[in-house]
């Protein structure tokens, strides 16, 4: 890579010229060598129409949580406080690490108690790519998509697949 300012030519990926430590940083951007990788960098998550947020207050129980993902075949559902604002988010992982238990039942208690609070967000504006990273980074399948800081919908690991899937079948057209 080629430092615009004194014109040394540095490793490919280098950060700062190892010559003037100009940053470097802004001119190692990727480019789309295909129609997924372009859809991946260019493409928002408004794009894939995120299914609509499914919301609970904290003082649902653990089991009317477990009976709406149910109804609604989701794999979590967001917790909002009366105002609607995100307070954390159950999902199937939570069930499993922090409720399933052969011996104590928990569903009668508060789903607010085995939430996970603060969640990892993402805005209707990030790009694929963005969610794809926040996803793997935190070892995520579900995110909730917020709008002025109220939820707006979620994105999943599966909705991800999908629009993956169906780049992929129209790449070789």
């Amino acid at each position: 890579m080629i430092c615009p300012h004194c014109a040394y030519d540095n490793l490919p990926g280098s950060e700062h010229c190892e010559n003037c430590l100009a940053d470097l940083t802004q001119l190692d951007q990727p480019v789309a060598q295909d129609r997924v990788e372009r859809s991946l960098m260019e493409d928002t998550v408004s794009q894939l129409q995120p299914r609509q947020a499914i919301t609970l207050r904290p003082t649902a129980t653990v089991k009317q949580a477990i009976e709406v993902m149910l109804r609604q075949d989701i794999g979590a559902v967001l917790i909002v406080d009366d105002a609607g604002k995100l307070l954390g988010i159950f999902s199937e992982r939570d069930l499993l690490t922090k409720v399933a238990d052969p011996v104590v039942d928990h569903t009668t208690r508060p789903v607010s108690e085995f939430m996970t609070p603060h969640p990892t967000t993402v805005r209707p504006g990030d790009t694929l790519a963005f969610v794809l990273h926040q996803m793997d980074v935190g070892g995520y399948r579900h995110l909730p998509v917020l709008k002025d800081g109220l939820p707006l919908g979620m994105i999943s690991v599966r909705d991800m697949l999908r629009h993956i899937t169906r780049l992929c079948k129209t790449c070789g057209k």
